[in-house]
């Protein structure tokens, strides 16, 4: 009877173990549903991520020609930095307080990643009082 309770209770702390998130699960690359990959990286307790293939994006679409500032609208998309300072918050498993930049709009919008499962993320982004989640895909 010990044995059998031993085996269930291991078996239980490790099905918990193996669902948590941890902080670095996001670390990677991912293909989102306009097209273009991500890389998802650490840079102190924050994570960032920038464009690293396009995709036929837009239509082709390669220098942030949506930006509102009008200095930045030939600037490359390829390499930009559009993910910034997401945190994990350990109490609820999720990222928070990021941003995203969208450059098919050209907005700037709030970011946070609310699950993690082994070949994809769910991803909320949101503006005034609109939100959409989407799912990114692991590459």
């Amino acid at each position: 009877m010990v044995k059998v309770l031993v085996i269930s209770l291991s078996f239980i702390l490790l099905s918990v173990a193996a669902f948590s998130q941890k902080a670095d699960d996001i670390i990677g690359k991912y293909h989102l549903p306009n097209k273009i990959d991500v890389e998802i990286y650490k840079i102190d307790d924050k994570y960032f991520g920038k464009i690293i293939r396009l995709n036929d994006f837009e239509d082709g679409q390669t220098l942030d020609i949506n930006n509102s500032d009008e200095a930045k609208q030939n600037t490359p998309i390829l390499g930009m930095e559009i993910i910034k300072n997401l945190e994990f918050d350990s109490q609820n498993k999720q990222w928070i307080n990021g941003s995203m930049y969208g450059a098919e709009k050209g907005i700037t919008f709030d970011l946070k990643i609310t699950e993690y499962r082994k070949n994809e993320i769910e991803v909320v982004g949101s503006k005034y009082l609109f939100w959409k989640t989407l799912i990114w895909k692991a590459i």
